[in-house]
């Protein structure tokens, strides 16, 4: 879990063995960790052990394909190009290790992580400063050339700020990448990941956000390239009146695995949250992966939550996991709960399209636009909107062809 503190987190500072807890009794036996609000943490990379696909976080990652990332290595200077298009009044610094606000929050949970953690020198800040209240959206463009590159960025909104954040990811890369998202009194940010990479890239990011007194956040995450790509969102409500809302979409081809393991921690007094992700899958050996953990702590008075992930399964040899978690530790909430849903066609809708003289080729591509559409509309750039109703339609196209 993400602290409420203002000073920068030492490095050695919380350090637990990872992957286990001590037992009870007291006898030195350890445990497997079950729950998202125990997993361990560590900026040291020494801390994690390989994975192997046992571990509760990893289990349904394919662990082979992305080994490349589990090597302490430096990267190649270049692999990924950057370009920032911010509009005046953004603050862009580097900020090297104990040079806050890096590190304020951010805690890294896994061995990718805490290598991009260790490897970047120099991270890059995006700061709105208090009371600014952008009109155009700052881009972070990511091409990847190729090779291994690693990634700590850090995103501030100040207190009172209006923003927009997209981070669009091209190319190809082995990529292991850290965003670290702080939202302080009264702001409202949305932050966008975008992930079009090439059919042969791996895509590993943490995101972890803390959403301070009456702000909002809104984290939108976009997967539709690579060969494997696991975005993970960590939100901490930490101030009273905060709000968060988690979308996300994704559209699985033959031999992809896209992943999100979202985690929503209700802190502070008075927090809604709202989670939605919705998936389509097609073609042989296509995946997706999603894992919801809600956490309503016990000083978490007046909650409102809820998570849901929904998949459309298009075709024979796809799969779909989702798995939706709930923790309540008080009872004084206004409410919260947690859906999850998997299936294929509505057979009542295409028989009411077909009714009405529409193919059945139509009727079909007809259900999966509808279906996406929800989360293409909470992007709120309408360049962008257009754009993915765009990239929906030629995945509808190739999957038809195929």
């Amino acid at each position: 879990m993400t602290t409420t503190t203002q000073a920068p987190l030492s490095e050695n500072e919380g350090r637990v063995v990872p992957g286990s807890t001590a037992h009870s009794d007291g006898a030195g036996a350890f445990v497997p960790i079950q729950t998202r609000s125990e997993r361990p943490h560590s900026f040291d990379p020494a801390d994690f052990p390989t994975p192997t696909g046992r571990e509760v976080n990893w289990r349904y990652t394919p662990v082979a394909r992305i080994a490349p990332l589990f090597q302490n290595v430096a990267g190649e200077h270049g692999v990924i190009q950057v370009d920032v298009q911010a509009p005046e009044g953004v603050e862009q610094l580097r900020l090297a290790k104990g040079e806050a606000p890096r590190g304020e929050i951010f805690r890294p949970e896994d061995l990718p992580s805490a290598i991009a953690w260790s490897q970047e020198a120099q991270a890059p800040l995006v700061r709105i400063p208090a009371d600014v209240e952008l009109d155009e959206p700052v881009f972070v463009n990511l091409v990847g050339t190729g090779g291994l590159a690693h990634a700590h960025v850090v995103v501030e909104a100040g207190a009172n700020s209006h923003a927009t954040v997209v981070f669009r990811h091209t190319g190809t890369a082995h990529h292991a990448q850290n965003i670290e998202i702080l939202v302080r009194d009264g702001a409202k940010l949305t932050v966008i990941s975008l992930q079009e990479w090439a059919d042969d890239a791996i895509h590993l990011s943490a995101h972890q956000a803390r959403v301070e007194k009456d702000a909002y956040l809104r984290h939108i995450v976009v997967s539709f390239g690579g060969a494997v790509v696991r975005v993970n969102p960590s939100i901490e409500l930490a101030g009273t009146g905060s709000a968060a809302e988690l979308f996300g979409l994704s559209y699985s081809d033959a031999g992809q695995h896209l992943e999100s393991q979202v985690y929503l921690h209700h802190k502070g007094e008075h927090t809604k949250g709202d989670v939605l992700y919705k998936g389509a899958l097609q073609g042989s050996g296509a995946r997706s992966v999603w894992i919801g953990d809600v956490l309503i702590g016990p000083d978490a008075v007046g909650t409102d939550s809820y998570e849901a992930n929904r998949n459309l399964v298009l075709t024979d040899g796809a799969r779909a996991d989702s798995v939706p978690n709930l923790e309540i530790e008080t009872g004084d909430i206004q409410g919260a709960g947690h859906a999850s849903a998997t299936g294929r066609f509505d057979d009542e809708q295409l028989f009411y399209l077909q009714a009405r003289g529409i193919s059945e080729d139509e009727a079909r591509r007809l259900v999966v636009i509808g279906f996406l559409s929800e989360i293409v509309q909470k992007i709120g750039v309408p360049a962008l909107e257009q754009e993915l109703a765009a990239a929906i339609e030629r995945e509808l196209a190739e999957g038809a062809a195929a």
